[in-house]
């Protein structure tokens, strides 16, 4: 028998095990990751079980041989988002920070989240290219400056902003505690932490 003094109890469980997919796009060093791993360890910490699909670590370990042409960013894409679909509809709230620069390529992954009754929300890292090219966290705009790179993503080839996201953070006007705070907020106001 439950009792209204358990309710709340058992309702903050079912959001903990409501699964959830959190696809960050942006350019390359917008500051994806680092917001993803706070937000994971804020949703950790209250008892989520959470995944980060990072892109540079898929292409490693589940991609390995790709290029970066748009059929081969469009295969790695799918493969991460059904990788993500499937954690999330068992309970996990999985992080993308995953470029995926095709606006197509993130609406399929979207579709496949929408035929599955899957949560799935797109986050905007809206960082402009002046601002990640200073933080060139791997060095790549410098190895594209340099002839040393082709097809960097926002320099020499598209990448499509989302026209809609489910939410745009502009990580060059807040912390990445404020960013991953929003993205917590929004979480919350979707019924998902």
């Amino acid at each position: 028998m439950t009792t209204t003094a358990d309710a709340p109890a058992s309702t903050a469980a079912a959001v903990q095990q409501c699964g959830a997919t959190v696809w960050l796009t942006g350019l390359p060093s917008a500051g994806k990751t680092t917001i993803a791993t706070a937000l994971a360890e804020r949703l950790r910490a209250e008892g989520h079980r959470v995944e980060i699909l990072d892109g540079d670590e898929i292409r490693e370990f589940l991609s390995r041989g790709l290029g970066f042409t748009r059929e081969d960013r469009d295969t790695n894409i799918q493969r991460i988002g059904f990788v993500a679909e499937l954690l999330a509809s068992n309970g996990v709230k999985v992080l993308a920070p995953v470029i995926a620069p095709y606006a197509d390529s993130r609406a399929a992954v979207a579709a496949r989240h929408a035929a599955k009754g899957t949560a799935y929300l797109e986050v905007h890292v809206a960082t402009p290219v002046e601002v990640c090219s200073v933080r060139d966290v791997k060095g790549l705009y410098a190895k594209q400056a340099a002839g040393e790179l082709k097809g960097l993503t926002g320099v020499d080839d598209p990448y499509e902003a989302p026209e809609s996201p489910d939410l745009r953070i502009e990580t060059h006007e807040q912390t990445v505690a404020e960013s991953a705070a929003a993205l917590h907020a929004l979480l919350t106001e979707r019924g998902l932490a």
